[in-house]
């Protein structure tokens, strides 16, 4: 028995034990609670884990949260919650601000929003030493967010420049234009899968697991946290310098690119075991004096405190719910899109007696599709229309979903035709090739930070135009293996895109100017 419990009486003791249980009952239904209203978030990022291998560790972040708290049962032992009311306030701005992240079209931004306002909920409903008892398991549940996939162009250009300086270093010749490195024995590209995003996400996921483990200071934890940032980064351009210093050595480019990705996740694990090595002797995971100690002078539970717990959490909810409701208000001033579009094409490419198969679009858009044969190869046109309120999000979602832009390691590059600045998206695990692009107001537009702002703002005030997303690809994509039939598809679509003059004034006129 605790000295707390000997301090206590019986029926004290179980009342304290009642309501400890009861506030704590409160707090899993206001998180369950949360987790309907941003059932849209969650859903999202199960399947970002599901389908990226950069994120597929956060299966397995829920568990290690559940160990890092049982392995604290003793420090938490006797700690009663001592609702925060105060702190529920807080969930009023994060609220609007996931408003702002759904208007203008961040799904990671929404997420981060709901997670901050999880953290609220834990904040208020337990107090702020409770919390702080278990902060670092807490938001060690910011992992369950697949966020950071904006660093990739960065980490492209850091580790393009980092081989471009070894390969000088070396003596080997060398001639590095953006992404593109070229040596005497061939071309190597930093593609996004080389950048080292997955390995930098796995690291920090690591280093701050070993750091709540092993470190008690919080300046030795920030430190190895930092260091398990920065050694990935640096180790990815060593591991795309040895593989362009192989391919020299090797005389052949392609010989030096066989299973890189597989050589990358062993030099990964070893440098998370020189990681582990080089952080034990600092190591400060022994075990505290037993909490007995130090028991009689933890808060007791308030015999209100189940009450305004349950208060507090409500008010959490209601305050987060703030945001979704103004949402839905405004997406409800939508008006009804236009049908999709029907282009009388003037290509060499000759249209198909055939129904292609129309996808689920976006939300309040109805779309449209016709089919060509090209080359010998089956090509669809779809067109989706959608209203002039209608905000970023469903748009940019609906043409990563037409044109292939959502599949993992897609290459994606601009193409000049008729006009037009379409992106060719080509990708091989899975096989993706499709052309889009996006038109509004009499011209075409590009899926930017101005344009995610300005449809935001329409979609609050009104007076925006139509958005008319046109995406062009194969009915049947080839299989990745068969390289003869993905090349004829791939020219198949270069040559429609470079040969239809007739999208253009289609789309001039069904969606015009309004000036």
């Amino acid at each position: 028995m605790t000295v707390l419990q000997q301090t206590l009486s019986p029926p004290r003791l179980r009342s304290t034990e009642r309501g400890t249980w009861i506030a704590y009952g409160c707090l899993g239904a206001a998180i369950l609670a949360l987790l309907l209203v941003f059932h849209a978030e969650a859903a999202s990022a199960v399947a970002v884990w599901v389908s990226s291998t950069a994120y597929n560790h956060c299966f397995l972040v829920v568990p290690i949260v559940v160990y890092l708290l049982w392995d604290r049962r003793a420090e938490l032992a006797g700690f009663a919650p001592q609702p925060a009311p105060a702190f529920a306030l807080l969930a009023l701005p994060l609220s609007l601000a996931w408003l702002v992240a759904e208007r203008v079209g961040i799904m990671e931004g929404r997420q981060l929003v709901a997670m901050t306002g999880l953290q609220v909920l834990f904040l208020a409903v337990l107090g702020p030493r409770s919390y702080w008892r278990v902060s670092g398991p807490l938001l060690y549940l910011y992992f369950l967010v697949p966020f950071g996939a904006f660093l990739t162009p960065e980490l492209q250009r850091f580790t393009a420049a980092f081989v471009m300086h070894g390969l000088d270093l070396f003596g080997i010749p060398n001639y590095t234009d953006g992404l593109t490195i070229q040596i005497p024995e061939g071309t190597f590209i930093i593609a996004e899968a080389c950048a080292g995003l997955r390995f930098l996400i796995a690291a920090a996921a690591f280093g701050c697991l070993y750091a709540l483990l092993i470190y008690r200071s919080p300046w030795r934890r920030a430190a190895f946290i930092a260091v398990s940032v920065i050694v990935p980064i640096i180790a990815n351009g060593l591991r795309a310098l040895g593989i362009v210093s192989l391919g020299h050595i090797l005389g052949s480019a392609q010989a030096a690119e066989t299973d890189h990705i597989l050589y990358g996740w062993i030099f990964f694990s070893m440098v998370l075991l020189l990681l582990i090595v080089l952080g034990l002797p600092f190591r400060e995971d022994a075990r505290r004096p037993s909490a007995e100690a130090d028991a009689a002078a933890r808060p007791l539970l308030d015999p209100t405190a189940p009450r305004r717990a349950a208060l507090t959490a409500g008010a959490v909810v209601l305050l987060l719910c703030v945001g979704p409701a103004l949402a839905h208000a405004f997406d409800r001033l939508q008006q009804a899109p236009a049908a999709g579009i029907a282009f009388n094409l003037q290509s060499p490419c000759i249209a198909a007696e055939t129904k292609p198969t129309v996808p689920a679009s976006g939300r309040g858009a109805r779309p449209a599709a016709a089919a060509y044969r090209c080359a010998g190869e089956l090509l669809v046109v779809r067109t989706v229309v959608f209203g002039s309120r209608m905000p970023p999000g469903p748009i940019l979602t609906e043409r990563a979903h037409l044109g292939d832009l959502q599949v993992e390691d897609v290459a994606a590059r601009p193409v000049i035709a008729g006009g037009l600045r379409w992106l060719l998206a080509v990708g091989t695990k899975p096989p993706a090739l499709a052309a889009s692009l996006l038109w509004a107001d009499g011209h075409q537009v590009e899926p930017g930070l101005g344009f995610r702002l300005r449809r935001a703002w329409t979609s609050v005030v009104g007076g925006g135009a139509p958005v008319v997303l046109v995406a062009v690809a194969p009915e049947t994509l080839a299989a990745s293996d068969d390289q003869a039939a993905r090349r004829r598809q791939q020219e198949a679509l270069r040559t429609f895109l470079t040969s239809e003059p007739g999208i253009k004034s289609a789309l001039a006129a069904a969606a015009p100017s309004r000036e």
